[in-house]
C-alpha cells in the first residue's frame, strides 16, 4: 500500500500531461492575474483509484479507499485559485447533500507551497472556514498523487464508483468566474446520482477548467 509522503521536495514533475490551455486573465484573491486557464485532459474510465493515503494539515493520514463508500470523489483544489473559490461553497453543499447516500469526498492540494504559500496549512484552514468544508483536506506535498491520477488543474474532479473504478472525470458545471453561466453543480451532481446507484455516466464528460497545478521546480 502506498502512503504518499508529507515532506516537500523541490524536485518534481514539470509538465501538464497534455492539458489544453486557454487565455483567461482572472485575478486571484491577492489581485494577481492568472494568465492561463488549464483544461483537464481525458482519463480512461475504469482506471482504479490507487490504494494509499495522504495526510491532512494535522498529519493525520486518510486512506483513499473506504470500503463502506458508495462513491469516492477526489477533488484537486487550492486556496488561492479563483476557479476553486467560485465553486467552493457549492462543493460543500454537494458533499453534505450526497453524504447520506454514501459519497465520500477527499479534497487534495498538490500545489508547490514554496511558490504559493497561500495554499499551505494556514491558507487551507482559512478556506475550510470560508467555504464551510467538513470533509478531509489532504496535502500531496511531493505531487505523487496528482501525477498518479493525471490531475492538471484546480478544480479537477475524479469520481470513482463503489469498486473504486473511475466513472467521471470532468467539470462541476459549465460556469466559471467570468463566463456568466449559473453556478449549479449540475454536471458533477448528475454524475453522482448515477454512480451512487451503480450506473455509468454517459460520455463525453465536459473537461474541468481552472488554474494549472503549480508543479515543484517549475519556473
Amino acid at each position: 500500500m502506498l502512503h504518499f509522503p508529507l515532506p516537500v521536495s523541490r524536485e518534481g514533475f514539470h509538465t501538464s500531461r497534455g492539458a489544453a490551455c486557454h487565455q483567461d486573465e482572472t485575478p486571484d484573491e491577492a489581485g494577481e492575474v492568472a494568465p492561463m486557464a488549464v483544461e483537464s485532459s481525458p482519463t480512461v474510465l475504469g482506471t482504479l483509484l490507487p490504494e494509499g493515503s495522504l495526510p491532512d494539515a494535522s498529519g493525520v493520514l486518510h486512506e483513499f479507499r473506504q470500503k463502506t463508500s458508495q462513491a469516492t470523489l477526489i477533488a484537486f483544489v487550492c486556496n488561492h485559485c479563483p476557479y476553486v473559490q467560485h465553486i467552493e461553497s457549492a462543493l460543500a453543499d454537494t458533499a453534505a447533500h450526497y453524504r447520506p447516500e454514501g459519497l465520500r469526498l477527499l479534497a487534495v492540494v498538490s500545489n508547490d507551497t514554496f511558490t504559493h504559500p497561500g495554499d499551505g496549512p494556514e491558507g487551507m484552514a482559512k478556506q475550510v472556514a470560508r467555504a464551510g468544508w467538513d470533509f478531509p483536506y489532504l496535502i500531496d506535498a511531493d505531487q505523487s498523487f496528482a501525477r498518479e491520477l493525471g490531475a492538471v488543474c484546480t478544480p479537477d474532479f475524479f469520481l470513482y464508483n463503489r469498486s473504486f473504478a473511475l466513472a467521471y472525470r470532468g467539470a462541476f458545471d459549465a460556469s466559471s468566474p467570468k463566463n456568466g453561466n449559473p453556478l449549479t453543480g449540475n454536471l458533477l451532481e448528475g454524475a453522482l446520482r448515477l454512480v451512487l446507484v451503480n450506473k455509468d455516466v454517459p460520455e463525453p464528460h465536459r473537461p474541468a477548467l481552472g488554474c494549472g497545478i503549480k508543479w515543484l521546480g517549475a519556473a
